[in-house]
């Protein structure tokens, strides 16, 4: 038996595991590495930032949704206020995801964006500030996702926990009345 074939079974969602993984890792690598070889300031400004905001996409729409069981979004109400909205699977479902996609998910999100601020260190140290520009972009992106996410998990267990709470007392009170009907 192939070693590498089952670590990629205990994945269940091993192609959003990839792609995951692959626009952040792309974002990174190509603003590393082009720094070393392109000398175009425009290109790697381009580039960087779409890959950056592909991993965006992905991450917010995609693979959140898949390897977690959540999505958010943030709109503007009719007062002008900035309201976050966040969708969540019920709580059976939940609990059924893949404890190694959620891993993979929570650790790469916050791995990206430590790179991103070693990055933006690297930048304020060579006193590069056009390319401060570029990690900053990139790192508005990947912080965006974790601030997202990470209240959509917060919202989640509140939801869980209401939902014990209102079915813990739906039932005492079914089981109160149960008690003084038979009565």
């Amino acid at each position: 038996m192939d070693p590498n074939q089952s670590i990629v079974e205990n994945y269940s969602n091993p192609r959003t595991c990839f792609f995951h993984v692959l626009f952040k890792a792309a974002a990174l690598a190509f603003y590393i590495l082009s720094a070393l070889f392109v000398d175009n300031f425009v290109i790697i400004f381009v580039v960087t930032v779409l890959l950056a905001a592909l991993d965006f996409w992905v991450v917010k729409n995609v693979s959140g949704r898949i390897l977690v069981g959540m999505r958010w979004w943030n709109e503007i109400d009719d007062l002008g206020e900035s309201v976050w909205k966040f969708e969540c699977l019920d709580q059976d479902s939940l609990a059924r995801m893949n404890k190694k996609d959620s891993w993979l998910f929570w650790w790469t999100l916050y791995l990206a964006a430590v790179l991103w601020i070693m990055l933006a260190i690297f930048s304020l140290i060579r006193l590069q500030a056009d390319y401060l520009l570029v990690v900053g972009v990139c790192l508005t992106l990947s912080i965006a996702n974790i601030v997202g996410f990470t209240k959509c998990k917060k919202d989640a267990k509140k939801q869980i926990q209401q939902f014990a709470s209102q079915t813990i007392a739906s039932r005492f009170s079914s089981t109160l009345q149960s008690a003084f009907s038979v009565v």
